[in-house]
């Protein structure tokens, strides 16, 4: 069937953070909100129907994994990433961000660091920093075309081997103890769309394994990748990939249904799996929820033509915005996501500073944004734009900017 992207949905009503939380976060409630990592388009209705039907059933009570609930994550990741996971890879966790938490806690020391790149999704650092431990920044380095525009980023992997080069400490010239143990990877990344190769994923995991380092690849937009860009699951670029990693992965963004919380964790090393898969199921976090398992193999068993058309319309909206901004506001320069339907925003050329950056979107176009600053160093002057939406909503928004 032919789905309908271009229909206003309503949210009103509904406790839809997006909406619900502008006064709170934006101090105004007049505002066009295009912020957080949602879409304004309905769940698909194959989805709503599977929750439909189990909800005639008027009995909510203690419920097992459905038989073809892993078969179907599996089966999915091995048609679309060519990576065949092996079951005991697998496990349910209640949210990535929670997993991430869970994995600071339970592998990490309180004196072990944690790597972060950013410009980056605020909760790889604000969770470790919640937790107590020591963030270390990598900070992407940008990359520029023949005329100076902004156009990707990389790796500074200079920069790695610094922060995980053991130091003497300036209170009593002894080498500090402190070293980074865990590198939280984006893939693809957030909020830049970047889709890593598979040389820089192979490079990471040669120097994770050199220096010990645990890294969660967040895969959370695998799906999503764009104009036939590939995603690469990371822990399928090496061996040493596969003995370093903990991939965190869901369907709910390419579905547009994370409020039904549907994660799943995977790591092929034993060593790190079997312990922490224990602890896991010690303290029930890895038994989901009674709609979780509904919800995604709804999605993964019938979603695939949704997705591809959801996919073809987003890229229709990133297009419509380079070309307006191209045209009618060139001191803003959108990159060009590889993957998902977010796009970060270079307003450099604007000459604002963070204040004014933030007084020009909220107060005089009214609308909701992410600044860049939240994403860490070197976010300074950036905005990061959600197209996920009608394209009447795209072009409004960029008529009041």
């Amino acid at each position: 069937m032919t789905y309908d992207f271009d229909k206003p949905v309503d949210r009103r009503g509904s406790g839809d953070l997006k909406h619900e939380v502008l006064q709170e976060r934006y101090g105004r409630s007049d505002l066009l909100p295009l912020w957080v990592a949602d879409m304004d388009w309905e769940t698909p209705s194959f989805i709503t129907n599977a929750l439909k039907q189990r909800l005639e059933h008027s009995l909510y009570g203690y419920t097992v994994e459905p038989k073809e609930y892993w078969p179907t994550v599996q089966q999915w990741i091995e048609e679309h990433h060519q990576w065949k996971v092996e079951r005991e890879w697998l496990t349910y966790i209640p949210g990535i961000v929670k997993g991430i938490g869970m994995v600071i806690n339970f592998f990490l020391k309180e004196d072990e660091k944690v790597i972060v790149q950013p410009p980056i999704y605020h909760p790889f650092y604000l969770t470790p920093r919640g937790n107590k431990r020591e963030v270390v920044w990598n900070p992407l380095k940008e990359i520029r075309d023949a005329e100076g525009k902004l156009i990707s980023y990389e790796m500074d992997f200079e920069n790695l081997e610094k922060i995980c080069t053991p130091r003497l400490s300036t209170v009593n010239a002894q080498l500090s103890t402190k070293r980074p143990r865990l590198l939280i990877l984006s893939n693809p990344h957030n909020p830049a769309g970047i889709v890593w190769d598979k040389e820089t994923l192979q490079r990471l995991a040669h120097f994770a394994k050199e220096h010990n380092l645990i890294v969660i690849s967040d895969e959370i937009h695998s799906d999503m990748a764009l104009w036939n860009n590939k995603h690469i699951p990371f822990a399928t670029v090496s061996e040493e990939a596969a003995e370093v990693n903990i991939t965190f992965g869901a369907p709910t963004k390419t579905f547009n249904m994370a409020g039904i919380v549907s994660s799943w964790a995977i790591i092929p090393n034993p060593l790190l799996r079997e312990p922490f898969y224990r602890w896991l199921s010690a303290n029930e976090w890895d038994e989901p929820h009674l709609f979780a398992p509904i919800a995604t193999m709804a999605a993964l068993q019938q979603g695939e033509e949704w997705r591809r058309q959801m996919l073809h319309y987003v890229e229709g909206n990133i297009d419509f915005l380079i070309d307006y901004c191209q045209k009618h506001l060139p001191q803003i320069k959108p990159l060009r996501p590889q993957a998902s339907f977010l796009v970060w925003l270079d307003c450099r050329d604007l000459g604002l500073d963070h204040k004014a950056l933030l007084d020009l979107f909220i107060n005089k176009a009214h609308l909701a944004l992410n600044d860049g600053e939240m994403f860490g160093p070197g976010g300074e002057g950036f905005m990061r734009l959600n197209v996920g939406t009608q394209r009447s909503v795209l072009q409004e928004a960029l008529e009041r900017l």
